[in-house]
């Protein structure tokens, strides 16, 4: 599955307002369009941010579901409401799974931590090997998607190469230097109430 990790910057006290907008009218009218959308999150350590996961089989059916949803009535009739309570949406990681991320997994109370690695060049079979041998308590792993974005209106982050783990626990772990990686992002997640991964 392809997946895009999504962190908007928002307006000073609109975090809620998004939140509150997106679990009542982003979910199920995403998702009859062939989109998934795996989860939704306040970032804790950042007030003013939300984190969501969107999964699509392939870039086909990204960028089909992307026109669909963007020039429907769902979108026509929310979307400047959900723009207003944004400054930038534009940090977008495309990734593809290679641990496949959860769905509907009730854990009141539970929060994630999302780590995310990156470095000059892909991330390759042997840094999987490695980390497979690490980290026992990942719930997903992914890594860049190097596809081309097909669909331009929505950017994402390109010519980086990233390794994106969460886990529900706060693990830490530190790559050794002969990988090569060159920075590190650790956010903590806690879902709303209608997300899926939790």
């Amino acid at each position: 599955m392809i997946v895009e990790l999504r962190q908007y910057t928002l307006r000073p006290g609109r975090r809620d307002d998004l939140v509150d907008l997106f679990d009542a009218e982003f979910i199920e009218s995403q998702e009859r369009l062939g989109m998934a959308v795996l989860g939704q999150f306040r970032d804790l350590d950042r007030p003013d941010r939300f984190v969501w996961l969107r999964g699509f089989a392939d870039m086909a059916v990204r960028r089909r579901g992307l026109q669909e949803f963007y020039s429907g009535p769902v979108w026509t009739e929310h979307g400047p409401a959900a723009n207003a309570t944004m400054l930038d949406s534009d940090d977008v990681l495309l990734l593809r799974e290679i641990v496949p991320v959860p769905r509907h997994e009730a854990t009141d109370g539970s929060t994630l931590t999302a780590t995310i690695w990156f470095r000059d060049h892909p991330f390759d079979a042997g840094f999987t090997d490695w980390f497979a041998a690490q980290a026992t308590g990942a719930v997903a792993v992914l890594s860049t998607e190097y596809a081309a974005n097909d669909f331009p209106a929505l950017p994402v982050r390109e010519g980086e190469h990233a390794f994106v783990w969460l886990a529900r626990h706060d693990d830490t772990i530190e790559p050794p230097s002969r990988f090569g990686v060159t920075a590190a992002d650790r956010l903590h997640l806690s879902p709303t109430a209608r997300s899926a991964l939790r």
